[in-house]
């Protein structure tokens, strides 16, 4: 009896323009990955790694000459932080800060975008120069808003002397050394906004503004009926953007006085430049960590705010 053995037929290779079409579909699914890759590495790397770790800190005993050697304290550095009257006036600076920089700002920005939407001669020249401001240096605009604000040679005061006025003091006083801080961040970005503004609206349509004309509106009221309700999404993005950056702010208090304790009495110092003068003036980065922490919840919670707002004022102009 023979048994025959029979071997499997050799497989052929796909011809090449298969493997050329196989090649070019899997290039196809992979591209939009190597394009987010880089973004995705640098955040990984400079926006993810950081806030972990500065979470892991916040919860050790670090100075900054010894940062090889870490105590485990927990929660601590949080509690000595709510127990710190310094780091409760630099919360409420903060909270002032940011209403007198903000609220002013956005307006201005409004009512100056509303203004170069028309057809004004040399527009293209303002649309850039309401931007000089932006583009100008921290440092530079908060150095010559210092010389500016000055008790005994400044020009403010000056002029405030020519309407019978007597000098403030700028930089001792609360309310005024707020104002003068507040001043500075509205002088920097209100032009920025105001291009963001314009851009959003020249988004709308002009058919709504035609339309308005026709029932008779004014343009004060197609500003209130058509152009406000066209910006409700740029405005929330302007407003979110804005509160981010004051919770933020530490370089025009920093350079105004050129003090890391805002102020002879802690007047006007924000809780970023609270978190420097804990780290870089007293050394404990620990605690330090914690104050990072404690900005970037409270940026969350405002956001959330703003962004639960907005949706509560959409439901109701859906409702009606």
């Amino acid at each position: 009896m023979t048994v025959s053995v029979t071997t499997p037929p050799a497989r052929t290779a796909p011809p090449p323009r298969l493997r050329a079409e196989r090649r070019t579909r899997l290039l196809r699914r992979m591209s939009p990955y190597a394009y987010t890759a880089p973004f995705f590495t640098l955040f990984v790397a400079f926006g993810l790694f950081p806030l972990i770790y500065t979470a892991y800190v916040s919860l050790y005993r670090v100075e900054l000459q010894t940062p090889d050697q870490m105590e485990w304290r927990g929660l601590d550095n949080y509690t000595a932080l709510l127990s710190d009257s310094y780091f409760w006036t630099a919360l409420r600076n903060t909270f002032s800060i940011g209403v007198l920089s903000t609220v002013p700002q956005l307006l201005m920005a409004l009512g100056l975008a509303h203004l170069l939407n028309y057809k004004l001669r040399g527009r293209t020249f303002l649309r850039v120069a309401v931007l000089l401001p932006y583009a100008t240096s921290v440092a530079a605009a908060t150095l010559v808003f210092a010389q500016l604000f000055g008790r005994d040679f400044g020009l403010i005061n000056w002029v405030l002397g020519l309407v019978g006025f007597s000098p403030v003091d700028w930089q001792s006083g609360t309310v005024a050394s707020q104002i003068a801080v507040s001043t500075i961040v509205t002088w920097r970005w209100t032009g920025y906004n105001a291009l963001i503004y314009l851009a959003g609206m020249q988004s709308i349509p002009g058919e709504l503004y035609e339309a308005a004309q026709i029932d008779g509106a004014s343009r004060w009221r197609q500003f209130l009926h058509v152009t406000l309700p066209g910006l409700r999404p740029t405005i929330l993005f302007t407003v979110v953007v804005s509160t981010i950056g004051a919770t933020q702010l530490f370089g025009e208090p920093l350079l105004f006085e050129g003090s890391i304790s805002g102020g002879i009495s802690h007047q006007y110092q924000t809780l970023g430049l609270y978190m420097y003068e804990q780290g870089w003036g007293y050394f404990h980065l620990g605690r330090a960590a914690a104050i990072a922490w404690i900005m970037f919840v409270l940026i969350v919670l405002l956001v959330g705010a703003n962004a639960a707002v907005a949706r509560r004022r959409t439901r109701q102009e859906a409702v009606r």
